[in-house]
């Protein structure tokens, strides 16, 4: 296994494939191991780069997480391009890592090539997710399916690590409530927003929660597209994974700035 050591920590990353580098960032109480299948489809045209944030998977453990944890999270994979000698690189990131992806390609944007977000809250959290997450993850805690797929993300100390997340996210609403540093009009990197309009939690809020959401932030940006699944569940590329992989291959592979001549484009 290999590890990029970050704030004097070790955190785990994988890579395979040739070609132009194309990181997967993974979402909160999750690790890289919820894209050990669709990560596959991508080998042949891509370096693919798989990372544990710290305090996940098979990285070195946090004694809490950070209050700013999307922010802190983005300063790892910055830290961890920058050591590789990365540029131009492509993300995905999906749920809490469509979070960091963003803040990497605004803190960063000479790292950045193109960038894919999925299934995510926007630009600020809503507080009905805040509000209910105490209640959601004690049912998720109890739940067999739920257990099952936090012991294969991190091993038996799921149970800690789903805590830490979950004060985290509470401590950030209330202390923060932003989960950018800087302006969406400073993106400069071609980006891809994507989501399910079946999405459990997104849905729960409104019915046309993501494709609002999605557009406001589009109209800050200035530029990029948006691509709603009718189908699917929360992420939308784990639940829609073939057709995700032939979208999300068709906006990587596309001439440059046609991310951004699409301005405010749906499912095109």
């Amino acid at each position: 296994m290999s590890y990029f050591v970050f704030d004097h920590k070790r955190m785990y990353y994988h890579e395979s494939g040739t070609g132009k580098p194309l990181l997967f960032l993974h979402g909160n109480t999750a690790s890289s191991n919820m894209y050990a299948q669709i990560a596959e489809k991508y080998k042949e045209g891509h370096r693919v780069i798989l990372i544990d944030f710290l305090g996940h998977g098979k990285s070195d453990r946090l004694h809490e997480f950070p209050v700013d944890l999307w922010f802190y999270e983005a300063q790892q994979v910055i830290a961890f391009l920058k050591g590789k000698q990365y540029t131009d690189v492509s993300i995905i990131g999906s749920s809490g890592g469509a979070l960091v992806a963003i803040n990497v390609a605004l803190e960063a944007p000479e790292l950045v090539g193109r960038v894919i977000a999925d299934s995510f809250e926007g630009e600020t959290p809503h507080k009905a997710f805040t509000e209910n997450l105490l209640v959601d993850r004690a049912r998720a805690k109890s739940d067999q399916n739920a257990r099952a797929f936090y012991v294969y993300m991190h091993g038996p100390d799921w149970e800690e690590i789903v805590d830490h997340d979950t004060s985290a996210i509470i401590r950030h609403e209330k202390e923060i409530g932003c989960f950018y540093h800087k302006p969406l009009h400073a993106l400069k990197a071609d980006i891809l927003l994507t989501g399910s309009k079946k999405d459990e939690f997104m849905s729960a809020v409104s019915e046309h929660y993501l494709e609002n959401t999605y557009r406001d932030m589009l109209r800050w940006i200035g530029h990029g597209r948006i691509h709603l699944f009718d189908s699917g569940g929360h992420p939308a590329m784990i639940t829609n994974q073939d057709e995700f992989f032939r979208i999300s291959t068709d906006f990587l592979c596309a001439p440059n700035n046609a991310g951004q001549s699409a301005k405010l484009s749906i499912n095109d």
